[in-house]
């Protein structure tokens, strides 16, 4: 591994962590973080805050990070970078997302059989705690990790000799490191952070650190596809306008709470990027025909007969987030919008695989009291939604005199005949 400053990191590695903080932190791996430090240690050799850090990493990357939580000697940064990192499962999906440039449809690297990886080169710009990095850099022959923050590029050089995964690592800036970059990296990644220097967030591309859209040429220059992580409260459409080079938008969640915002950029200008939705092990992709726009919108349709209404459909967050609602008609012809606006989907006969939450309709009422007192008499207790319905939870709630659970499901919408509805349902899936 080459690392700047060479003896400064030897030195720092060395001292992390020494050997009676390790045994605290085997003897307390499952313990409660906070008790501990009100405890604190009998041993004045004993570093408690470093040791806190790692029992907290630990049991976070329990979770998060499997494959690393599962080798001994791993160290964990503080709270904000594990809360930042990216967990295993979306820096997987980055991993797959990768290997699909490199030898799917673009063709652009040739696999090495010889040494079971890719002729090519990773490089990732805003390192981190390495998480990223390492999953997407599986497939490549060069692997270089940049990064501007000493203590990042020490835990990296530690961990990543514990994990077999040799990589050149320099401790610079993004900007620094583009002026000396010679030749032509395969893919560029970038998690630009959205922080200010008050510590508050930003969601802005320009607002972000380093400022990909002024870096957009040298980056352009630099690597034959740009693979750039940003916040999922970013409006893609924008940034797919800022950037005019994306090939590519994937929006990803976890557990249906969207997660990643990833779009990848190479050398052509296009207005009809591919849309990848990802939900855990769902994804629904939209290719934009040549008359369809940039700005996909739901069209407005006729409130279907009761036939029509035996199930009903919530998309998952990422279509929630893409706003493709027509597009997923189009492809599942046999659900229907119930408005616009309301970004529910009804059908006569189930649709298993779509992609989203699915429920069976028990019976359809109107805001109408007696009917309300006629549809919910056997009812105690549901799970309340709303959508593009002028209650809130909380106000349909109090109206409705119910209990929050069970296994009832209440969606309160508006049709396209501007009716007032509530649906009552079942989870199937």
């Amino acid at each position: 591994m080459k690392i700047e400053n060479l003896n400064y990191f030897s030195y720092f590695c060395s001292m992390l962590i020494n050997e009676s903080t390790w045994q605290f932190i085997r003897k307390h791996a499952n313990d409660d973080v906070r008790k501990l430090a009100l405890q604190g240690s009998k041993e004045a050799d004993v570093d408690l805050p470093m040791a806190l850090q790692q029992i907290a990493g630990r049991q976070t990357a329990r979770k998060k990070l499997p494959t690393w939580s599962a080798v001994e000697g791993i160290v964990y940064p503080p709270h904000l970078n594990m809360e930042q990192c990216s967990s295993e499962q979306t820096a997987r999906y980055k991993q797959q997302l990768v290997e699909r440039l490199l030898t799917g449809e673009h063709k652009v690297i040739a696999t090495d059989q010889s040494d079971g990886g890719h002729k090519g080169t990773f490089i990732d710009l805003t390192g981190g705690f390495g998480v990223d990095f390492y999953f997407m850099s599986q497939g490549f022959k060069e692997r270089i990790y940049v990064e501007q923050n000493a203590e990042l590029c020490a835990l990296v050089k530690h961990n990543f000799a514990l994990l077999n995964h040799p990589c050149a690592i320099h401790c610079l800036d993004t900007v620094t490191f583009l002026s000396t970059l010679e030749g032509q990296a395969d893919v560029i990644y970038l998690d630009p952070a959205r922080r200010n220097e008050h510590g508050g967030r930003t969601y802005g591309i320009e607002d972000c650190s380093p400022n990909v859209l002024e870096l957009l040429p040298v980056l352009l220059k630099s690597a034959r596809f740009i693979v750039i992580k940003l916040s999922p409260m970013l409006d893609w459409r924008k940034a797919v306008n800022d950037l005019k080079h994306v090939a590519e938008v994937h929006i990803v969640s976890v557990g249906n709470e969207c997660k990643e915002l990833l779009l990848v950029l190479n050398h052509e200008q296009t207005e009809r990027p591919l849309i990848t939705c990802v939900n855990d092990e769902s994804t629904f992709r939209v290719v934009p025909s040549t008359d369809t726009n940039l700005v996909l919108t739901s069209h407005e349709v006729q409130e279907g007969t009761s036939s029509a209404m035996n199930y009903l459909y919530e998309p998952n967050a990422s279509i929630m987030k893409a706003g493709c609602f027509a597009e997923v008609e189009q492809q599942y012809a046999a659900v229907r919008q119930l408005s616009a606006n309301s970004h529910l989907f009804t059908s006569a006969v189930e649709i298993d695989d779509f992609p989203g939450r699915r429920f069976q309709i028990l019976s359809i009422s109107s805001i109408n009291k007696q009917e309300l007192k006629s549809a919910l008499q056997t009812i105690e207790r549901a799970n309340i939604a709303v959508r593009n319905f002028p209650l809130t939870v909380e106000q349909l709630r109090k109206k409705l005199k119910l209990k929050d659970g069970g296994d009832i499901y209440l969606f309160a919408t508006t049709t396209s005949k501007s009716d007032h509805k509530l649906f009552i349902c079942r989870k199937i899936g």
